[in-house]
């Protein structure tokens, strides 16, 4: 990757409802008001979450025996950024983190359901650990990315596996969120960063296409990673 653009998708303009899906048992006041958000143009998105492999380009010593297919870890946001301009720089291109609704467009590729692929969800749709009766069913490991089922986008691994840094700050609900798919860096909890997709070692509700939560910048957990985003070029 040193001198190579990662595998991108490009994600067509469009809009969609942002937030809770009606009748979702498991929504919750983080992801409410549900609002309209249109993009006039379309953007580029990781194909699948940055591996290991890619990492070690910018970090050659970063988990030494890890499988260098599977998504990184161990990656707080900050060190996301610097990834992000390093590969900027490394390509001439401008890489950055997506913004939180870039990130839910994205994970639901047309899909008005909690997944992209229905109202339910099977061990062979993503890398998740337990049903929500709390029984055992997945790997409770990371696996390589590109072992489930793309989206409509042709996107991998938006739902499990691991969590993803998004750009924006933490806001415990979408008043005032904005509408055209921007990053939200106004008002919000500082150093708190968005974390989207699920992980691993979670429950099914937390895969939803809606789930959101947040971590300081700084932290650095065993199922977060991240994957990055550029605007469209020529």
């Amino acid at each position: 990757m040193t001198a190579a653009l990662p595998d991108l998708v490009r994600i067509p303009p469009g809009e969609f409802w942002m937030g809770e899906n009606m009748d979702d048992k498991f929504a919750n006041d983080t992801e409410r008001p549900r609002h309209l958000v249109r993009f006039e143009s379309g953007f580029f998105l990781g194909r699948t979450p940055v591996t290991v492999g890619e990492y070690r380009c910018f970090q050659p010593d970063h988990a030494p025996g890890e499988p260098h297919d599977w998504p990184v870890v161990n990656i707080n946001w900050l060190e996301a950024k610097a990834f992000c301009r390093w590969l900027s720089s490394k390509t001439g291109r401008s890489f950055r983190l997506p913004s939180e609704s870039e990130w839910e467009y994205a994970a639901r590729a047309a899909s008005e359901n909690p997944y992209p692929w229905g109202n339910t969800i099977w061990p062979d749709n993503a890398n998740y650990l337990y049903t929500e009766q709390g029984v055992k069913i997945g790997a409770g490991h990371r696996t390589p990315v590109n072992m489930f089922p793309p989206n409509a986008f042709g996107a991998f691994d938006l739902h499990g596996n691991v969590c993803e840094w998004t750009e924006d700050l933490w806001h415990p609900d979408y008043q005032g969120a904005p509408s055209d798919g921007s990053t939200w860096q106004t008002g919000g909890r500082s150093a708190q960063r968005v974390l989207r997709g699920g992980a691993w070692d979670y429950l099914p509700r937390l895969l939803r296409s809606s789930w959101r939560d947040a971590l300081p910048e700084t932290t650095k957990r065993d199922n977060v990673g991240f994957r990055v985003a550029a605007d469209l070029w020529t």
